[in-house]
């Protein structure tokens, strides 16, 4: 990406692929989604983490009009040899699209990556969130977003709670179990074996373990891990994200002990007080598919289904890249992967798992 690419004069409109690894064009981008209240996978530093962990480049658009920008897509450019090659905004979020302060380099923006989508050989142009260009399908049916105001104090929190998931919370308070909180190499090291662990047992590959260390080196005062302790060995763990006076627990998962001891729900409601103790005023427990046990886990927590609408871009003659785990076609393999010993499924996995971007 390196040619750029005008809009008529009369609109006075410049639309350039950028280079993120140019600091100061980085910073010009950092303090305009910060001006316009956009979402963490906006932030150049999400892409450049994504980049430094998985190998999938980062890149974007931006739209300028004498020299201040008034659009911006990001783009995580994904390479897989099972799933293809697709422009993702933005990789391994559940958010990014196009944010733009003048509606004219909407799909001006939009029309400049499918150009470069073409000329590059990527089939797939996949935006989750942001407003969606004309012409492109888009779709609000299979995922939902999950946020709420954290309460007052630790009590109001627990209130906050429904009843049935309430008395949950109140079973792991009573058990006898630690909570470190830390952004160190045990606490990764914790935090990739509950989380590898967890998706493991769900059929699904695990992410590389470098992508959540880049993402610690990337957020390292906006980011931390905390993990739940039993006896001296961790059972649960999460990696959050505070943006936006929001709390994020974005990647977490637990042991099979982690259920008797009501690791998960300690876990969450510690993490809602660790938000407050941060200064946050929203919990937002990200995205699960509708209808999903996740999905019902949090709706059980008191937290509103609230539906996001997504959009795609497809190159004429290519059908859409299939990475739905619930699809039927992945029944079988979500099976055989569900046997997998661990070490096996942690070494094979992050080289599939880092094409789903």
């Amino acid at each position: 990406m390196n040619a750029p690419l005008k809009a008529s004069s009369n609109i006075q409109l410049q639309v350039t692929p950028v280079d993120l690894n140019d600091a100061k064009t980085a910073r010009r981008i950092e303090d305009f989604v910060k001006e316009q209240g956009a979402s963490l996978f906006h932030r150049p530093q999400w892409l450049r983490a994504v980049e430094a962990g998985t190998g999938q480049r980062a890149a974007g658009f931006l739209a300028e009009t004498n020299g201040v920008i008034v659009g911006w897509l990001p783009i995580t450019e994904a390479k897989s040899a099972l799933f293809g090659k697709a422009f993702i905004s933005s990789g391994f979020g559940v958010g990014g699209g196009i944010c733009a302060t003048d509606h004219r380099a909407i799909n001006i923006l939009a029309h400049t990556a499918e150009t470069f989508a073409e000329a590059n050989s990527f089939t797939t142009i996949e935006l989750r969130g942001g407003t969606i260009p004309a012409t492109w399908q888009s779709w609000d049916d299979k995922h939902c977003g999950f946020e709420r105001p954290l309460a007052a104090d630790d009590e109001a929190e627990l209130l906050a709670i429904p009843r049935k998931a309430r008395a949950e919370v109140r079973k792991g308070l009573k058990n006898d179990l630690e909570i470190r909180i830390g952004t160190g190499r045990d606490d990764l090291a914790a935090h990739f074996a509950m989380f590898s662990e967890s998706v493991r047992n769900l059929g699904t590959p695990v992410f590389p373990r470098s992508l959540f260390a880049a993402m610690i080196e990337a957020f390292p005062d906006t980011s931390d891990i905390l993990t739940v302790v039993k006896d001296g060995k961790p059972i649960a763990s999460v990696l959050s994200f505070y943006h936006d006076v929001a709390v994020m627990p974005f990647w977490g998962g637990g042991t099979m002990a982690a259920r008797d001891a009501r690791a998960n729900e300690r876990m969450y409601y510690e993490l809602m007080r660790h938000g407050r103790s941060r200064g946050m005023e929203r919990f937002d427990f990200g995205r699960s598919k509708t209808g999903s046990g996740p999905y019902n886990f949090k709706k059980n927590w008191g937290f509103e289904p609230a539906p996001l609408t997504y959009s795609a871009w497809h190159a004429p003659g290519h059908a859409p890249r299939n990475i739905d785990p619930t699809d039927a076609a992945y029944s079988g393999k979500i099976g055989l992967w569900k046997k997998l010993p661990l070490p096996i499924a942690n070494t094979i996995g992050p080289w599939i798992a880092r094409g789903l971007a």
